[in-house]
């Protein structure tokens, strides 16, 4: 199956940039581009780091230090956003002793969440939801944490409450709910309507664009922040773009890789806030940024990425 090694491997734009440190490339380039959180008017980084997939298969691993540098990377190109969640193995811990470690605790905005529901149950026992956060403060190693979600839906009536009161108490500044299942929408959107919430988070991405429908002009009107979670269709899109060269078009909206390509496009809808892609490499870390700097496409670019993407062969394997 093609991978994004792969992809970049020719992305002439991304082979020139392997010969700069990740450093060098995040001090040169351009600030990053921002987005308003609707509730608040506190603005975002459009580019964040998420805690899934490779970055927790190597946060379970005997030796993490390659995280180290990927969230060095984050902060030296100026992006904030870290979304984590206890399910992610040990991302969390890991993330949270790294922080400590290069002195950046503070300088992130921690989004995790909470979700204590047992498989193949439907009701959450308050007091392991109040021990999981409070083990989620305790392994950020912050009083107040930015962002806690209810995770996948879970039990909404009881755990949101339980967040809820952590804001009013002022240990948790935003609340959410989060799925990235299409099944579930109908209920994710039964949230948007009927609860306070400040966050949601959702899979979105040029070949995943259901959400386009309604969950995102919900958003726009009820001024609820968006985390775009698996912009890059969990890893199908890489296999599905294989060894084909970026198209030449896509400069006009400043995006030099692949990667680039597809974040630009879910990042270019008004009603994201920000992406948060995983990944356990620091030279990919700040290729994400830089989806986030320049120009982004208008809706007829985004219409020709989609239309490009479609016309390509379904994934394999």
């Amino acid at each position: 199956m093609t991978t994004r090694r792969d992809c970049l491997k020719f992305s002439i734009a991304a082979a020139m940039a392997a010969a700069l440190p990740h450093r060098l490339l995040a001090s040169d380039a351009a600030p990053l581009l921002t987005r308003a959180i609707p509730s608040s008017g506190e603005r975002l980084p459009l580019v964040g780091l998420g805690s899934s997939a490779t970055f927790s298969q190597v946060a379970r691993s005997e030796d993490a230090s390659a995280l180290r540098e990927v969230l060095q990377a984050l902060v030296d190109g100026g992006g904030t956003v870290f979304d984590t969640a206890p399910s992610y193995g040990a991302s969390e811990q890991v993330a949270g002793e790294l922080a400590r470690e290069l002195g950046i605790t503070e300088r992130l905005f921690w989004a995790t969440k909470v979700n204590v529901v047992p498989r193949g149950g439907d009701k959450a026992d308050p007091a392991k939801a109040r021990e999981q956060i409070e083990n989620s403060f305790r392994l950020i190693g912050k009083d107040k944490v930015d962002l806690i979600q209810v995770h996948n839906l879970a039990d909404i009536p009881t755990q949101l409450a339980i967040l809820e009161e952590y804001k009013a108490q002022g240990r948790v500044r935003y609340v959410g709910v989060t799925s990235t299942s299409k099944p579930a929408y109908p209920q994710l959107i039964e949230a948007m309507r009927n609860e306070r919430i400040d966050f949601i988070g959702v899979d979105y991405a040029v070949d995943n664009r259901d959400v386009e429908e309604t969950i995102l002009p919900l958003a726009q009107e009820k001024k609820i922040a968006v985390l775009v979670y698996l912009p890059f269709g969990r890893t199908r899109l890489w296999s599905r773009i294989g060894d084909r060269p970026l198209p030449e078009w896509a400069a006009e909206f400043d995006a030099r890789s692949w990667a680039q390509f597809m974040l630009k496009f879910v990042a270019a809808h008004p009603a994201v806030t920000c992406v948060t892609p995983a990944t356990s490499k620091a030279r990919n870390m700040a290729d994400n940024l830089g989806a986030a700097r320049g120009r982004l496409p208008d809706e007829a670019q985004r219409r020709r990425m989609a239309e490009y993407i479609d016309a390509l062969p379904a994934a394999t394997g």
